[in-house]
């Protein structure tokens, strides 16, 4: 049976806070139980490293956890990813089926911003920009500008530097009861204490965990 503690905020709710403060950036993932989140969703997605477990997401996703990630998405102002996450979104998402648009729709149509040294504008996912500059700056800068709140999905590195430089602000994990020895994770090894408080949690049917962390205060 699925349990709760207290509900998502509302988009309304976080349209908002968004009058009397600078845009949150917000880090959504699918990850086992030892932190790993690279290759998710199938087999060949990413087996850099000699990752053989790609597609160990899939057997967890459930009707709570699919509404869980389509309220993610309808909350989002905008997406940054990482060059890879891009990439692999903007062969896909453009031609999704009609059982797909709730998730489809803001994903093509919101405004996407890209880390990348390699990607050479125009991009052909419409709404896509590269990021200029530094990334840290270059997400900071987008913090201040009015709008709801910048979603990562994915994009391992960019997650990793965004971390680094105090710049995500929340989490929103799917955890699932797996543990796969090895591979990407967001997480930064690099000693700093960061502390999180829980906000947001729910227990799926098929056991993973819905779970959000901000930044502690005080």
């Amino acid at each position: 049976m699925a349990q709760q503690t207290a509900p998502p905020e509302p988009a309304e709710s976080a349209s908002k806070r968004k009058e009397t403060g600078m845009r949150k950036v917000i880090v959504n993932e699918w990850m086992s139980l030892d932190g790993v989140v690279q290759a998710p969703a199938y087999g060949d997605e990413d087996t850099s490293g000699g990752f053989k477990h790609g597609g160990w997401h899939l057997r967890y996703f459930d009707d709570i956890s699919q509404q869980w990630v389509a309220e993610n998405l309808a909350q989002a102002g905008g997406f940054l990813f990482g060059r890879r996450t891009y990439e692999a979104f903007a062969a896909y998402w453009p031609n999704a089926g009609e059982q797909e648009q709730a998730l489809a729709q803001p994903l093509n149509t919101l405004p996407k911003y890209v880390a990348s040294t390699t990607l050479a504008e125009p991009l052909g996912w419409q709404n896509s920009t590269v990021l200029h500059g530094g990334v840290a700056g270059a997400v900071a800068a987008l913090k201040q500008e009015e709008g709801a709140d910048l979603h990562v999905i994915g994009s391992t590195r960019l997650v990793q530097t965004l971390i680094s430089h105090n710049l995500a602000d929340e989490f929103r994990l799917m955890i699932d009861p797996v543990l796969l020895g090895g591979g990407k994770r967001i997480f930064p090894d690099n000693s700093a204490l960061r502390p999180l408080q829980l906000t947001h949690s729910q227990v799926t049917a098929t056991g993973a965990i819905l779970a959000t962390y901000a930044r502690a205060t005080g």
